[in-house]
C-alpha cells in the first residue's frame, strides 16, 4: 500500500477497494462494475493472499449462481418455481399502481413486473421508489392459486447504497490534496494517474499530466451537472463508451447511436417521459452513426439542450445531460490546417448549427491515450457504487457552489451568451468533482477556467469554419485572471493554423502571440460624485460611475445609455429577472432606444427562468414577440435562460461594458396611474436608489 491506500483506507473505511482484483475478475464475467466491487468488498477485504484467493473464487460462484442474464429470465423464474424460492442478483424498484391502490416490485433481468413487495423493503431504502437499486432478493413463489401474483420479495439487501451520508464525504475530502484527490478519483474508474503523468510526456506544457487528468475528469462532469452537453471524439480504445456504461448505474449508454423521441424524450402514446426523466446522463456512444428515427427528434432535442424542458403535447422538463462520443480517424494536423474540414466532420448531418452550438465542452479525446494494461490501477480507489452517489449527490446540488462561481469567475472578450453559459456550468462541475468541500485557491480556479474555455472554443471554432458570416467568429475567448489581467485562451492544435483562426481568408485576426496576457483595465471602487443630469456631460462618452438617488427623475434609457451605444453592432444583455409585466416593459423600451440609434444589428439576452413552467412560458411569449418585432426593423434577437446568472450588464462591440445594479429596473412601480407624470415619459419617472458603472475595454 502507497501513501494515497493508507489515507483512503483511513478516511473512506469500508469504501474503498483493490482495483486489480476487479480487472481480474472483469475479464471473466460481463458485470456491471459497482455490482462486482460491492461482491469483492465483501469477501476481498484482506491483505492475506490466500483469502483473497478464496475470496475471488467465492464472488465467482455467486455471481454464477445469483447473478440473472437477461436471456435468461424464464429459466430464472421456473427456479423459483421449482425450489420454491432463491436469491439473486438483480435491479429492482417498486412502482405504485393508482388503479390497485397498491405496490408492485419489478426486477429487470427476471422478467416480471408483479411481485408483491412488503413495505418494510421501500421504506427501508427510499430508492427503491425513485430510480430502482441493485440488490441481492430473495424470491419465494406464492402457491396461493386465489392470488393474482406468482412470486414475493421474502429478503433484500442492497448492493447500491441504500443511504448517502454527504457529511462523510466532506470530512474525508478534507484529508487530501487537490493533486490527492484528482489522483483518487482518477484510480477509482480503474486508472493509474502516474501512467497518465507518464504518457503526456508528449503534449506540450503537461509534465505532470494534469491536462490528460482534467480530460479525464471531464467525462464525469454530465454525473455532477445537470443537463449539461459534451461531446468527445478521439482514438478506439480510450474508455469513452466504458465510463459512461459501467461506473454509474444512473447513466445508461444508447449503444448504436439509436434515439427516438419515444424512448429518448417523451412517449405520446404511453404519455411517459423518456430517458431525460429518469438517467442523470443519457450516453450516446457511436455519435457518428447515430440514427435519428423520428423527424422532430432533433427539433426537441435543441429545445432540451438549450433550457433542459421541451413541448410534446404537453410541457416535459427533465435534467438529465447528454453526453455524445464516438471515434476520430483522420489526422488531426490536417483537420486543422485545411479550410474544407473540421474536427466535427465525422457528425451527423441531422447535427446542424443549433445542435453543435449547444455543445458545453469539446474534449479532444485524440490526446487521450489507448487504455492497455500497463493502465490499470493496481492499487485502491474508491468502490465504484460510493462514487456514483457521491456524483448523484453532487447532480442535484448546484446552489452550494455558486457563490465560489460568482467570487472569483470574471470573463474578458468574446465571452458571448451560450459561451457564458457553458463556462459557468463546465467550471461548476470541476468545482463540485474537486472541491465538494472548502473551494479551489486563485491559481487552482484559474486553471480550471482556462480549461473550460478551451472546451467550448474547440467547439466556436468548428461552427465558424462552417458558418461562412461573421455569427460564431468571436472565437478570441478570454478571462481576467488572479492578478486583474485578461488571458486569451487557445486550442493547442490549432493556435498555428491560420485555416482554423481564418477560415475566411481576411487577414485580420488575431494569432496567439507570447505572452498570452495583457493588463485589463482596472475600474477604481472608489465612485465618482453623484451626477444630477446627464445633459451637462461632454458628448463623447467616458467611463463613469452614476448614483442615482431614490426619487430622482431625469433618466430615461436614452439619456443613461444612448451615447455610449451609438455604433455597436452588437449589444449583450444580461437582466435575470424579466417574470413581471413591467420588466418585459423596461426590456422593451430599452429596445426602443437601441432601434432609435439604428447602428445594431444584433441583441442577445441571458435571462433567468420563471419559479413556474405557466411564468417561463408567459417570458417566452413576450420575448418571441419582441422578437418578431426586433426582426422587422433588421434587428436579431435572440436569447437564452440560465438559472446560474445573477450579475446585471450591458456590453457592447464597441467596447462599452456597462455594470448595472438593479438591470433595467431603476424606475418606481407606479401600477396603471395612467395620469401620473412619468407613466409614459422615463424622464419624468421617479427612480430607486442604484448605481451604473461605464467602464471602457480596450
Amino acid at each position: 500500500m502507497d501513501r494515497l491506500d493508507i489515507k483512503l483506507n483511513e478516511y473512506f473505511p469500508g469504501k474503498v477497494v483493490r482495483k486489480d482484483l476487479l480487472h481480474e475478475i472483469k475479464q471473466t464475467v460481463n458485470v456491471p462494475s459497482f455490482v462486482l466491487e460491492f461482491l469483492l468488498s465483501r469477501y476481498c477485504a484482506s491483505d492475506d493472499p490466500d483469502e483473497i484467493e478464496e475470496g475471488k473464487k467465492a464472488v465467482l460462484q455467486i455471481i454464477e449462481k445469483n447473478y440473472v442474464k437477461p436471456d435468461e429470465s424464464n429459466k430464472a423464474q421456473a427456479i423459483v418455481e421449482q425450489k420454491k424460492r432463491h436469491k439473486f442478483i438483480d435491479k429492482i424498484h417498486v412502482k405504485y399502481v393508482e388503479r390497485e391502490k397498491r405496490y408492485w416490485a419489478e426486477m429487470e433481468n427476471f422478467g416480471s413486473k408483479r411481485i408483491a413487495i412488503n413495505p418494510q423493503f421501500y421504506q427501508k431504502n427510499e430508492k427503491l421508489l425513485e430510480s430502482g437499486i441493485w440488490a441481492e432478493v430473495t424470491l419465494a413463489y406464492n402457491e396461493v392459486q386465489e392470488d393474482d401474483y406468482a412470486f414475493y420479495v421474502e429478503d433484500l439487501r442492497p448492493i447500491q447504497i441504500a443511504r448517502f451520508d454527504e457529511q462523510k464525504l466532506f470530512e474525508g475530502r478534507k484529508g487530501f490534496t487537490t493533486d490527492e484527490w484528482i489522483n483518487v478519483l482518477i484510480r477509482s474508474i480503474g486508472i493509474n494517474p502516474d501512467w497518465l503523468a507518464e504518457r503526456s510526456r508528449s503534449l506540450k506544457g503537461d509534465k505532470d499530466g494534469k491536462r490528460l487528468k482534467f480530460h479525464i475528469l471531464a467525462r464525469f462532469i454530465p454525473l455532477v451537472q445537470n443537463n449539461y452537453n459534451s461531446i468527445e471524439l478521439g482514438g478506439r480504445s480510450t474508455g469513452k463508451s466504458y465510463f459512461y456504461s459501467e461506473f454509474s448505474p444512473y447513466s445508461t449508454l444508447l449503444s448504436g447511436g439509436q434515439a427516438s423521441t419515444a424512448t429518448l424524450l417523451y412517449n405520446n402514446q404511453r404519455k411517459q417521459v423518456g430517458a431525460v426523466g429518469f438517467w442523470d446522463n443519457v450516453a450516446f456512444d457511436e455519435v457518428a452513426n447515430m440514427k435519428i428515427k423520428d423527424a422532430d427528434t432533433i427539433q426537441i432535442m435543441k429545445d432540451y439542450m438549450a433550457n433542459g424542458r421541451f413541448s410534446r403535447g404537453q410541457e416535459v422538463t427533465g435534467q438529465a445531460s447528454f453526453a455524445f462520443v464516438g471515434n476520430f480517424d483522420l489526422n488531426i494536423p490536417t483537420i486543422v490546417n485545411s479550410y474544407d474540414h473540421d474536427l466535427l466532420a465525422t457528425l451527423p448531418k441531422a447535427f446542424d448549427f443549433a445542435v453543435i452550438d449547444r455543445f458545453y465542452n469539446y474534449i479532444p479525446g485524440w490526446e487521450i491515450p489507448k487504455i492497455d494494461d500497463s493502465a490499470y490501477n493496481n492499487n485502491y480507489g474508491m468502490i465504484s457504487d460510493y462514487l456514483s452517489e457521491i456524483m448523484h449527490y453532487l447532480f442535484d446540488h448546484n446552489s452550494d457552489y455558486l457563490p465560489i462561481l460568482n467570487k472569483y469567475l470574471k470573463v474578458g472578450d468574446n465571452v458571448e451568451g451560450r459561451d457564458s453559459r457553458a463556462l459557468q456550468k463546465t467550471v461548476l462541475g470541476f468545482l463540485k468533482l474537486i472541491y465538494p468541500i472548502g473551494e479551489p485557491t486563485p491559481e487552482e480556479f484559474d486553471e480550471i477556467v482556462a480549461y473550460a474555455l478551451e472546451g467550448r472554443r474547440r467547439v466556436k471554432e468548428q461552427l465558424n469554419k462552417r458558418k461562412p458570416d461573421e455569427e460564431y467568429a468571436r472565437i478570441n475567448m478570454s478571462y481576467i485572471n488572479k492578478d486583474g489581467q485578461k488571458v486569451v485562451v487557445w486550442c493547442p492544435e490549432s493556435k498555428d493554423s491560420m485555416a482554423t483562426q481564418d477560415p475566411r481568408k481576411t487577414g485580420n485576426v488575431e494569432m496567439e502571440t507570447e505572452p498570452q496576457t495583457t493588463t485589463r483595465p482596472i475600474q477604481t471602487k472608489a465612485a465618482a460624485p453623484k451626477v444630477e443630469h446627464l445633459e451637462n456631460e461632454s458628448q463623447s462618452p467616458k467611463p463613469k460611475a452614476l448614483s442615482i438617488r431614490y426619487g430622482d427623475t431625469g433618466y430615461s434609457y436614452d439619456k443613461l445609455f444612448a451615447e455610449y451605444l451609438e455604433g455597436a453592432k452588437v449589444v449583450e444583455l444580461q437582466e435575470p429577472y424579466l417574470s413581471h409585466g413591467y420588466q418585459m416593459q423596461n426590456l422593451t423600451r430599452f429596445a426602443e432606444t437601441i432601434v432609435k440609434i439604428g447602428d445594431c444589428k444584433k441583441i442577445t439576452l441571458t435571462t433567468k427562468m420563471g419559479e413556474t413552467i405557466d411564468e417561463t412560458h408567459k417570458i417566452q411569449d413576450g420575448l418571441e414577440q419582441l422578437k418578431a418585432a426586433l426582426q422587422d426593423t433588421g434587428i436579431d434577437f435572440e436569447y437564452t435562460f440560465s438559472d446560474l446568472i445573477h450579475a446585471r450588464y450591458i456590453i457592447t462591440d464597441n467596447g462599452w461594458n456597462i455594470s448595472l445594479d438593479r438591470g433595467l429596473h431603476i424606475y418606481q412601480n407606479i401600477g396603471r396611474n395612467f395620469y401620473l407624470m412619468g407613466y409614459y415619459d422615463l424622464d419624468l419617472r421617479p427612480c430607486l436608489e442604484t448605481k451604473i458603472v461605464y467602464t471602457k475595454v480596450k
